[in-house]
């Protein structure tokens, strides 16, 4: 239908000229083969943008040691392992918007503001449909009205997802690129001893029927896989990850007690390993729809028994939450974790956790996760008025019933041992037990 179309990945990089702004991908649905055409041309262009979210897999782009020669700067509302790793360990420049991923249409049309999309699809329908796939419908959609060319890399891996604007026809495009690779995969967290414990804690406060929320890291690994024993779940989630599929295949999932979008499971992106992504082909039992969807607090809220979990890198003694930053040093993003946070406390029945080890080892020395402040510098994701219950494998609190000084001494308890003492001085120097 589409042979007019086809083009090579170097065919489709000529399309971008000095000056522009290229959306390469989020997540899982990264146009790679593009990527690395387009950095093939670095010594013919100046003053790039790329414009991307969250990269996992290796590619030339930013994983290149830059030369004087680099027109190439990365715009991100996400940071995700190789947009760190071009900007700190290559010398990439980087660009770093903060906002709700409920307002990624704003970023894409005000800030991303694309000027050629390249977008990894899967292949066409037989009415010349591509389907964004594991996590191109999230922002895709809103990408495309501004964009002079529109470039898609046809992947014979990328599963074919329905759901809310998730798919473009072929009619609507300047080329396509035709792949066959593997989709970005994201290897199974290592879940220890300590994430087991809370999982353990959260799990106590889940009951049968409730639709599920998780984020990414070992807790929210363990909680899914925790979650068997469980019955009639239904997923309402920001992140489709590989142990919520597993509940699906096993039955725990069913999607009928959910009482907003019964019968399936819905999401804004998708991580895990190959045979997730196989399942989610063509399976009417997945429905994807956009950030601004999916993660608006109102339809989070339709849900009944809405469980919300999301981890922290650091929770201070007020029980405000950081997990996008430490210091002026930028980790990740806010997400959409206070727009589940909220979401799940307006549900009827709903809860919201946040979730972290009670401490770490940096250079062989214990370094405790719960403080009386944070560094210098250092970005507050949730703040204290938002939060309701954080758990570490020491217990779980609901701090939303607490005034101040039983919430300083709920944190106290949920640190590890070795520093409560020292914590317990400190809130007692500020007056704040």
């Amino acid at each position: 239908m589409f042979e007019e179309k086809r083009m090579t990945a170097q065919e489709g990089a000529k399309l971008v000229r000095s000056g522009d702004r290229v959306y390469v991908g989020t997540a899982s649905s990264f146009a790679y083969e593009l990527m690395d055409a387009l950095w093939e041309r670095r010594d013919e262009l100046e003053d790039v943008t790329i414009l991307c979210s969250l990269s996992l897999m290796k590619s030339k782009m930013f994983g290149t040691d830059v030369d004087e020669r680099n027109p190439f700067t990365i715009e991100v509302f996400f940071l995700g392992a190789q947009e760190r790793n071009a900007h700190k360990k290559h010398g990439m420049p980087l660009n770093f918007t903060s906002f709700h991923l409920s307002q990624v249409d704003y970023w894409c049309q005000e800030i991303g503001r694309a000027d050629v999309c390249f977008f990894e699809v899967s292949r066409p329908d037989e009415q010349g449909w591509f389907s964004y796939g594991p996590s191109g419908g999230c922002v895709y959609d809103f990408m495309v009205d501004k964009a002079r060319h529109i470039v898609l890399e046809s992947n014979a891996q990328t599963p074919y997802i329905v759901g809310q604007r998730c798919k473009i026809h072929g009619s609507r495009v300047d080329g396509i690129v035709y792949t066959d690779r593997i989709v970005s995969p994201l290897p199974a967290d290592e879940v220890d001893e300590v994430s087991q414990k809370i999982s353990e804690l959260i799990l106590a406060e889940v009951p049968d029927g409730a639709t599920i929320q998780l984020g990414l890291g070992k807790v929210s690994t363990a909680v899914g896989y925790g979650l068997k024993d469980k019955n009639d779940l239904g997923i309402f989630s920001e992140l489709l990850s590989d142990p919520m599929v597993q509940l699906m295949k096993n039955g725990n999932v069913t999607n009928t007690k959910k009482g907003y979008m019964d019968g399936v499971s819905v999401f804004a992106f998708s991580l895990g390993p190959k045979e997730m992504y196989d399942y989610m082909d063509n399976n009417p039992q997945f429905w994807n729809g956009t950030f601004p969807f999916v993660n608006d607090t109102r339809n989070i809220a339709k849900n009944k028994n809405m469980i919300s979990i999301n981890s922290a890198m650091s929770v201070n003694l007020f029980g405000e939450v950081v997990a996008d930053s430490m210091g002026f040093h930028q980790q990740s993003a806010v997400g959409g974790q206070l727009d589940f946070v909220k979401g799940a406390q307006m549900s009827e029945g709903g809860k919201s956790f946040i979730a972290l080890a009670s401490a770490f080892e940096k250079n062989g020395k214990l370094e405790s996760k719960i403080s009386l402040t944070f560094p210098m510098g250092t970005c507050v994701t949730t703040p204290r008025s938002e939060v309701q219950y954080v758990a570490t494998e020491y217990g779980c609190v609901n701090l939303k019933r607490l005034n101040m000084k039983d919430r300083v001494r709920a944190m106290i308890s949920l640190a590890h041992p070795a520093f409560r003492d020292q914590l317990t001085e400190e809130a007692k120097t500020y007056h704040l037990i």
